[in-house]
């Protein structure tokens, strides 16, 4: 994925070995990363236990704010697939207490029915 497409917001999926090594100090034992997305600087990371969303902030970047989401708190969510004239997904996060969604537009490269699946099976089985 380019440049361009990320600056219009488009995600990427970013590799797990990578991921496992940059989170080894954030997961916990028997917290295993299942994959994960970036946008420009932010990250959503989703573990077998719950959602991790990086905010990367300031001009070098070195400033990060957490967002630790156990699935048990994601109220519902929205999956766009991508069509014929607009060719990105979207994905819409609820948490309980949060009136706003948290909203991404993904790439339409990215397996939107792959994280469809790891939310529900979250929310849903266990």
């Amino acid at each position: 994925m380019g440049f361009f497409s990320e600056l219009m917001g488009n995600a990427s999926e970013l590799d797990s070995a990578a991921l496992n090594q940059e989170f080894k100090d954030i997961i916990c034992e028997g917290e295993e990363i299942e994959c994960g997305f970036k946008v420009l600087r932010d990250k959503w990371v989703f573990t077998n236990k719950r959602l991790i969303m990086v905010d990367v902030q300031g001009l070098t970047g070195k400033k990060k704010e957490y967002h630790s989401i156990p699935y048990r708190s994601i109220t519902h969510f929205a999956v766009e697939t991508a069509g014929t004239f607009d060719a990105d997904c979207e994905l819409d996060i609820w948490i309980s207490g949060s009136p706003e969604p948290y909203q991404y537009e993904l790439s339409h490269k990215v397996n939107v029915v792959a994280i469809q699946k790891t939310l529900a099976y979250h929310m849903l089985i266990k």
